[in-house]
């Protein structure tokens, strides 16, 4: 049995333009080329925010893949993007895939940006790049969950390669770098510089604001409420904060992400979080 599906790699594109238009955040235009689909927004608080679901079609990455996503949010808006299930990059047919990622977010604009989580896939072969610019005035939130390895199966990832890089700009001022690589090997998933034993990494960031040691310090305590076996920590940013999670359980550190994400809302938006009706927590 193999794990790699029989498709043609693809060329995806997805470019979305969301505009502030009657006191309402709408997508102004949009193109997108297979595997993508965005589905008609919806707006469960108001007109205020526009929600928007992302869908893989092909249902996963392959070797040879390429794609590409440019989110561009004039002045003003606010918009939430999510995806309606765990992405999969599959083990590779000997070719990388990869994802490049550009986002703009112009004054007093907000972006949240939460895929679900990836599964990878033993001898997975993927490589991501984010590039964020923010004005002055702009926020941008968004986590990564990644599952090593179909851990229901026993299987660890212990062949192939992963790696991601994170830029982050305000004002044209770098202020935030993140570059990870996870090589497929029985040394790395169990060493305390790679896996340490777990199978899920997760990351974090809220963006655009200085954020306080007082709600740095109370984004560690919400983790008490939601981490049983696991390792968290909790950093604060030149103009924002990360929360790293490392542990075996999707739901926990969804949920303390979610928790983090809501008091982060409250404090800089004034806005309640709202869970997706999408997602599965």
């Amino acid at each position: 049995m193999t794990s790699i599906p029989n498709i043609s790699s693809w060329e995806g594109i997805l470019n979305i333009n969301y505009q502030k238009k009657a006191n309402k955040t709408e997508i102004k235009s949009s193109y997108s080329r297979s595997p993508f689909k965005v589905q008609s927004p919806f707006y469960p608080e108001n007109n205020d925010v526009c929600h928007t679901v992302i869908i893989h079609t092909a249902g996963g990455i392959v070797g040879g893949d390429t794609l590409t996503q440019n989110i561009y949010l004039e002045n003003n808006c606010h918009s939430l993007i999510t995806t309606p299930a765990a992405g999969k990059i599959y083990k590779s047919n000997g070719k990388i895939a990869q994802q490049n990622i550009k986002i703009k977010i112009e004054n007093n604009s907000c972006l949240e940006f939460f895929p679900q989580e990836n599964i990878i896939f033993n001898g997975a072969k993927y490589q991501q790049n984010y590039k964020i610019e923010l004005a002055e005035n702009a926020h941008y939130c968004t986590w990564e969950i990644d599952r090593f390895g179909r851990t229901a199966r026993g299987e660890k990832f212990t062949q192939g390669d992963w790696k991601s890089s994170c830029e982050i700009r305000q004002n044209n001022k770098l202020i935030w770098v993140d570059r990870q690589w996870l090589a497929g090997n029985e040394v790395n998933c169990q060493s305390i510089n790679g896996l340490n034993n777990y199978a899920i990494s997760g990351s974090f960031y809220w963006m655009g604001s200085q954020v306080s040691l007082e709600l740095v310090k109370q984004c560690r305590e919400l983790a008490n409420s939601h981490i049983s076996r696991g390792e968290i920590g909790v950093t604060q940013g030149i103009n924002g904060v990360i929360c790293r999670y490392r542990g075996n359980s999707t739901a926990e550190v969804k949920r303390w992400f979610i928790d983090v994400w809501g008091l982060l809302r409250v404090h800089f938006l004034q806005k309640d979080k709202i869970i997706s009706r999408i997602w599965q927590i």
